[in-house]
């Protein structure tokens, strides 16, 4: 009798665990479905034919935008390792004033610094290490090491006011990336991705660039969960364009294999996916059916992608002298605008080399030099091109510089991680042009005026596309998430 209960028992579990199953499966129809008639060359699909550039209509959650959208598409240029704001964005002339004598304890508090500077008895005033000026009809003041910057000082928002808990790399890129400092949530550009869907069919939603100084000085890794899905479906990841060899691996066909009988392979391969997918409705194999048909897509339009011979000589050269070496980040500046004209919706520019620890009075200047002129000259190409408008360009990294010297007291060659305070830049998109928000105090160290988080930061650009902080969400083990976990509020007065 107990085994027939049993049986019984177990018989009721299967028939529950197969109606749930049937249950996924049927509403998993969403992008799988999608990429499967794209495979099978039905595109009506989409509701709207792709035609030869790739474009199509939205293919995001439904609802989204929550409300129209000032930026259609990000650009964020991350600085890894901590761009120093005292040298560069925030000009402090009492530095100047009191260079080598201590920082006053009333002014430090008890400020979270990293270990390496935590237990110092000393803390020299160390002035910015170039003069500033007066850039555009703003006179807006930067250092002399962003001219290019400077050029553009009327169609940027700088903010002196940013802050974070953060005071090591890998948590502080992390904490902006994906809105906690221990890895394991989605990123901002899966968010996006997840949320706000494609406008193209053959190049992902969010691509991701890294590059480093010329001399490895940093040191810096760049860990793929910070273009990761976490817990969102993985075809929400950022694609990475490699800086050396083939741009996206394997994408050539193997010798003695045509495109016509790679077509018919992957037709094979993706109705034996659909066929999983309706028996399980794992989100899994949805991605590997669409991953399969982007591949496909990417055979083309990667390529096309790379060829500047249509590029005008005066655009390349804009870029610098390194727009045309790969892996460089003026070269992948230039791809991040080729991307956003064929409708990437998130472009990921990781550079590495910010953090000066010994070498400050030589490296910073080097950085500047490799990378003020590309970012400038993205914004103005794409203000050239009407892009600028609905697109968001965000420039900064995981925090900024301490402003006392690290190193020998007596002659301090570098600066500590600080998070207290630090400079971001933004520019298009819907942001205020030509302004100057949140201000610190006399030493650079305490803000006085309009802080910005960290998660105001991220709640702030996602408005700006369009979308609610707190109702873009996903239920995950117990409880819905969000990038911005139970934080952050939209920075109004910055914008436009």
């Amino acid at each position: 009798m107990k085994r027939e209960m049993m049986m019984t028992d177990l018989h009721e579990e299967n028939v529950l665990r197969l109606n749930r199953r049937q249950l996924l499966g049927s509403a998993a129809s969403g992008i799988g479905v999608a990429a499967l008639a794209s495979l099978l060359k039905q595109d009506q699909i989409f509701g709207a034919s792709a035609g030869q550039s790739g474009r199509q209509g939205r293919t995001g959650l439904p609802g989204l935008p929550h409300h129209a959208p000032k930026a259609k598409r990000v650009v964020m240029f991350w600085q890894g390792g901590g761009p120093s704001h005292v040298d560069l964005f925030d000009d402090k002339p009492a530095l100047r004033k009191l260079a080598g004598k201590d920082i006053p304890d009333s002014v430090r508090g008890t400020t979270r610094l990293s270990t390496m500077s935590a237990n110092y008895g000393k803390w020299p005033c160390v002035p910015a290490i170039k003069p500033h000026k007066a850039y555009g009809k703003c006179g807006m003041k930067l250092s002399e090491m962003l001219p290019n910057v400077g050029g553009i000082a009327d169609d940027i928002c700088l903010v002196r006011s940013m802050n974070t808990e953060a005071v090591n790399h890998a948590p502080g890129v992390t904490f902006f990336m994906t809105g906690a400092q221990a890895p394991g949530r989605p990123s901002m550009g899966a968010w996006l991705s997840y949320g706000l869907g494609s406008e193209t069919n053959n190049l992902p939603t969010f691509v991701v660039m890294t590059s480093s100084d010329k001399g490895k000085t940093c040191g810096q890794l760049f860990f793929d969960y910070y273009w990761g899905s976490g817990f969102l479906p993985s075809r929400f990841q950022g694609v990475r364009f490699r800086n050396t060899g083939e741009l996206v691996p394997y994408l050539t066909n193997p010798p003695g294999v045509s495109p016509a009988a790679r077509r018919a392979l992957l037709d094979d391969i993706s109705a034996m996916n659909a066929a999983h997918l309706a028996d399980y409705g794992d989100p899994e194999i949805d991605t590997r059916i669409a991953q399969y048909e982007m591949a496909f897509r990417m055979q083309t339009s990667v390529p096309d992608l790379v060829d500047f011979k249509g590029e005008k000589p005066a655009v390349i050269e804009r870029y610098g002298p390194d727009a045309l070496r790969k892996g460089s980040y003026a070269n992948n500046c230039l791809i991040a605008r080729r991307l956003l004209e064929r409708g990437v919706g998130f472009v990921q520019l990781m550079h590495s080399g910010w953090d000066q620890h010994s070498n400050l009075h030589t490296q910073l200047e080097q950085q500047c030099v490799d990378t003020e002129g590309p970012s400038a000259a993205l914004v103005m190409d794409l203000k050239e091109r009407g892009m600028l408008d609905d697109t968001l360009v965000v420039w900064g990294g995981e925090f900024g510089r301490t402003p006392f010297g690290q190193g020998d007291p007596a002659n301090p060659k570098g600066r500590d991680h600080f998070g207290r305070a630090y400079s971001w830049w933004l520019a298009g998109g819907g942001v205020k042009p030509g302004t100057v928000y949140g201000a610190t105090d006399d030493f650079g160290w305490n803000i006085t005026e309009n802080p910005v988080h960290v998660h105001d930061m991220q709640a702030t650009m996602l408005h700006l596309c369009g979308i609610d902080h707190t109702r873009l969400t996903f239920r995950y083990q117990g409880r819905q998430y969000r990038l911005t976990d139970v934080h952050g509020k939209v920075v109004t007065g910055m914008l436009a």
